[in-house]
Parts: C-alpha cells; sequence; structure tokens
C-alpha cells in the first residue's frame, strides 16, 4: 500500500510517500526547496508534481491512503482554550481546505489523522535499527504535548509520560530566541552558535530559572510564552545593546536547556525499563550540542535527519503502514533528483585551487542540512575560508561551519561522541584547531559529518581524493544557499546560485 504523509499550516510544509508492503520510502521533499520560501507553511503544487512524475517514472503506480500529520480538531480545541478565536473561526488552516486551495479540489481527500507527537514518535522509530525502543519526543507544541516518552515494540507506540502546553521547552528556547532579536521557531539554531561565544554565569542561571520555571523535576513554566517574551531584562546582567549582552544570554540558555533536555531523558530507566534503545525526535532533536551530551549517556540513541515538523510527514504515514521502513537504504537522499554522475573531477579541480565550489547532484537531502548532494565545499585547512564563505552566505561571524570527513578518520581529527554521525547530529572537539581553522568553532569543536562509501559513494569518493592530494580526510561542508533562502533544489536553482554568487555549481553529467 502506498501511503502520502502530508504536514502543512504550521511550519516546513512537505510530503513524503512510503510503499508500506516492501517498507521503502519513495520520495519526500520540503515546501520551501520548491517554493523558495524559507520555512514554507503552504504545501505546494510543483513538489506534488515532482512526486507523481517520479511515481510514473519508476511504474509504482497510484497512492492509496493520504494522511495528515496532527489533529487539527483538537489543535482548534486547544487553541480556544488559549482564546485563539481568529484561528479556531478560520478555515483557512484546514488541512483538506488547504491542500483543495493548493492542488484543487478533489485531487487528494485526506483519509486519517495522526497525532502530532505520535507522528514525531513515528519517524523516528519506524526509521530506526529498532524493533523496541524508548521513544524522546520534545518540541515547542503538537495539539496539546510538548514533551513526550514512549515506548515502541513492533508496530505500536505506547505513550508513558507526557507535558502538556503551555509548558514548553522548545517555546522556551524560541522565545528566547526572540527576545535576542532572532526569528522564533526558525533561527535556533543561531542561538545555539551564539552560545559558544558566551560566558557561565550561575546568577544569570538562577536568574532566568526563577523568571521562567517552576520547581520540580518536570518542564514547568512560570508563564505562557506563545507569543515570545520580548520584554524580559535581566537584572544580573541588563541589556546593554552588545553582541557580547547577546552571547552571554545565549550561552545560559543552552546551558539550562541542556540540563533540562537531561532531566527528560533520564526518566527513561523507570519509565521505560524493558529497554535501552532510544529514538529521539521534535524540533529541539536539532540541538546538536545537546545531542552530544545525550548520546554520552544514551549511546544507542537513533535521531532521524529530519526531526521537526517536516519529518512528521514520515511519521504520520509510517505509523498508518505499521512497517519499519529501509531508511537507510537511500538515507536522507529522497527529494529531487539531478541526473547525472557525481561531479568529483571538477568539484575536486576547484578544491585544490583554494575556490569554494558548489554540488548539486542525486537526489535532495530530506532534512535542514546539507549532507554533500547540495553543498557548498571547500578547503578547511584555508584561514581565510571562514570569511570569504560568511561573505558568499551573508552569515554572521559568530555561526560555525562543518565538515565532512571520511567515516575511518573521524577519532584521527575528532574527540567523537558516537562511531557515526552521518547526519550531523553531533558535535565533537577538533584535535587539531589550529590546522583545520575554517571547521573549528570558537570552542574548538565541530558539527562532524561522517562520510562512508555506503552512505553516498559520489561525496565519499570526491573527499578520498581530496585526501590523497592533500593529505586531509575532510572538505567544510555547508548548505547551497544564502542566508534566509532555502537550499538549492534543482538544476535551475543550481544555475542562478552560479549567476549570482559567482560560485561554480557543478551539477554532474547525465
Amino acid at each position: 500500500m502506498k501511503i502520502l504523509g502530508i504536514n502543512a499550516l504550521n511550519h516546513d510544509a512537505g510530503i513524503c510517500l512510503i510503499d508500506s508492503d516492501n517498507g521503502k520510502i519513495l520520495f519526500a521533499a520540503h515546501s520551501e526547496r520548491y517554493s523558495g520560501i524559507k520555512n514554507d507553511s503552504n504545501l505546494n503544487k510543483e513538489m506534488f508534481d515532482d512526486m507523481e512524475n517520479y511515481i510514473t517514472k519508476t511504474g509504482r503506480g497510484g497512492i492509496d491512503k493520504v494522511v495528515y500529520f496532527e489533529n487539527p480538531y483538537t489543535k482548534k480545541l486547544r487553541q480556544f482554550m488559549a482564546g485563539q478565536y481568529r484561528e479556531v473561526f478560520s478555515r483557512k488552516n484546514l488541512p483538506q481546505y488547504h491542500l483543495d486551495s493548493v492542488l484543487g479540489k478533489g485531487r487528494y481527500t485526506i483519509d486519517e489523522y495522526v497525532d502530532h507527537h505520535l507522528s514525531h514518535a513515528s519517524s523516528t522509530y519506524f526509521t530506526s535499527p529498532y524493533t523496541e525502543s524508548a521513544v524522546v519526543c520534545i518540541d515547542a507544541i503538537g495539539e496539546f504535548d510538548t514533551i513526550t516518552i514512549w515506548y515502541a515494540h513492533g508496530s505500536e507506540l505506547e505513550k508513558r509520560w507526557s507535558q502538556t502546553y503551555p509548558n514548553s521547552l522548545g517555546l522556551w528556547y524560541s522565545a528566547m530566541t526572540q527576545r535576542l532579536g532572532l526569528k522564533p521557531q526558525e533561527d535556533e539554531y543561531i542561538l545555539m552558535g551564539m552560545a559558544a561565544w558566551g560566558k557561565p554565569n550561575k546568577k544569570l542561571q538562577e536568574e532566568l530559572r526563577l523568571s521562567f520555571f517552576r520547581e520540580g523535576d518536570d518542564v514547568r513554566l512560570s508563564k505562557n510564552l506563545h507569543r515570545g517574551c520580548l520584554d524580559w531584562d535581566s537584572d544580573v546582567m541588563p541589556d546593554d545593546g552588545s553582541e557580547q549582552w547577546k552571547f552571554d544570554i545565549a550561552h545560559n540558555v543552552q546551558v539550562i536547556c541542556e540540563e533540562e533536555i537531561l532531566k527528560i531523558f533520564n526518566k527513561l530507566p523507570d519509565l521505560v525499563p524493558e529497554t535501552t534503545n532510544v529514538c529521539y525526535s521534535g524540533g529541539v532533536a536539532l540541538n546538536c550540542v545537546a545531542n552530544s551530551l545525550v548520546v554520552q549517556q544514551y549511546p544507542k540513541l537513533w535521531i532521524l535527519p529530519n526531526p521537526g515538523d517536516c519529518g512528521s510527514s514520515l511519521g504520520c504515514a509510517a505509523y498508518v503502514g505499521g512497517v519499519h521502513l529501509d531508511f537507510m537504504d537511500k538515507a536522507a537522499f529522497l527529494g529531487y533528483d539531478i541526473k547525472g554522475d557525481y561531479p568529483v573531477k571538477e568539484v575536486l579541480g576547484e578544491l585544490l585551487k583554494g575556490n569554494l565550489v558548489g554540488v548539486a547532484n542525486g537526489r535532495a537531502e530530506y532534512g535542514p542540512r546539507a549532507l554533500g548532494n547540495r553543498s557548498l565545499l571547500a578547503d578547511p585547512r584555508g584561514k581565510d575560508i571562514k570569511q570569504k564563505m560568511n561573505e558568499i552566505k551573508n552569515r554572521q561571524e559568530f555561526r560555525p561551519f562543518a565538515p565532512s570527513v571520511l567515516e575511518e578518520h573521524a577519532n584521527d581529527i575528532f574527540d567523537m561522541p558516537t562511531r557515526k554521525s552521518e547526519f550531523m547530529q553531533h558535535v565533537a572537539p577538533c584535535k587539531y584547531p589550529d590546522k583545520y581553522p575554517a571547521i573549528c568553532h570558537i570552542d574548538n569543536t565541530s558539527r562532524v559529518q561522517t562520510v562512508s562509501r555506503k552512505d553516498n559513494p559520489g561525496y565519499y569518493k570526491l573527499i578520498k581524493e581530496f585526501y590523497k592530494k592533500t593529505g586531509c580526510p575532510m572538505v567544510l561542508n555547508t548548505s547551497l544557499n544564502i542566508k534566509g533562502q532555502p537550499i538549492v533544489n534543482d538544476e535551475k536553482h543550481a544555475k542562478d546560485f552560479t549567476d549570482k554568487y559567482g560560485v561554480k555549481v557543478f551539477t554532474g553529467k547525465k
């Protein structure tokens, strides 16, 4: 049975098509890659057309069932209780109405709704290597749930514990993102990067806790932060408008976030004693600094590379199908396909010249991070590379870049918290920061992507050839986009990037 999962009207709209009969993911993509609107909450007709063309070309037939990643009626109940009457009485935020408005009435009819956190839990569990696992989901908000813990076994998921709105670690982190002048529900990763530039302050941490948290082992907030907290100011460290003030606030916010995440995970031995396997999902699972602490305590940790709301399109489809998906067969490469051989020779030539170079080849990554198929690459040894990259991407100086390293050499260069990090989900201290300045953050850590021949043969070959020529077994890898814009999706977008920014982007030969 072919099942189409849909996520929309929240943020990061997307779709995922699975074949539950053989456990295959056929197609998965983000709306933003097609519309050009970052974190687009609306569905996109071109994305559906692309999915349908793929089905036709591969002879896989039609779609049997359409499912949606949350229950809109339960969500409206929460909105009513919160006094959000405009949202309650608007039909524009009804999934079927939106689907009809984008595609035309009757093209697809939603057959089933799956609760938001159940979709999150299913997305990570049904793509994991486990048939029995504890599952942790932490995000801003679903219908009511904000944090959930599950026991998953076979095709069943049993909720063992939950925290509900407005008590939300994700909402608090987003509110602090907003307070620092960033965009909530989008720029949280920037706050995470800023944190390394700040200084620890125990008094500030105490003040933050007194300002926002109630005492106890659970995440309980003293105020509803759904609309942010722009009016908050610190008595310990009053806002002086400086960058350092922002860095210090970010650092101590990140420390508290890490402590709260670990408290949640430390409930697992009591709540899910049946297993030591752990799956993790929800937008907070994108915090790779915190993930590196979690995996040290829970080494059997699995995180889907698209753990936010967009990945829930996969989760709701997987739940209805009740089947484990062969995720590692295609890893995260599930979107639009730029056909042709991986342009190893062309990209290598530019890297050896010391140039920045783009690659857009194969299927687009299903997730927020470029993993070699839609990437902007450079030699990680150059001291001026970071500045050049920031100028092209219009990025702040304090934001880090990631290395893609041959899996067999990862532990030679980094103190890895886990053997593999194929989806850039963890940070690791670099043993030689002076040797590789372009990929080291201010604290000498790197958000590492390990690359094996199995994960991505073309990308692996490129890095291997670069290693043979230079003795350096890695490249700097950042997403092929400009700040505030989605990652390049297709051949036209790749050409536009070259024309506008003067960076060669190679797509490979058909």
